[in-house]
């Protein structure tokens, strides 16, 4: 992820974070601002994709499997 892309991530985080507030003051449930929550950084996350937290999950994903399959061996 280049400095521009994380740049519109951490706006993008602020941003959610701030309406999350906002939500909290004027009253909101408090399950209703973790759905908020959850689902914009489920979006955000489709949007300003990280290629290197998936590159690492899949290299993680994969030394488990290769493991599993070692053990059942």
């Amino acid at each position: 992820m280049d400095d521009e892309q994380r740049l519109a991530k951490v706006d993008g985080l602020t941003n959610i974070r701030k309406e999350a507030l906002r939500m909290a003051k004027e009253g909101a449930d408090a399950n209703q601002v973790r759905n908020f929550i959850s689902e914009g950084k489920k979006t955000l996350a489709f949007e300003i994709p990280d290629e290197d937290a998936f590159k690492k999950a899949v290299g993680a994903t994969k030394k488990y499997r290769d493991k599993m399959n070692k053990e059942q061996m």
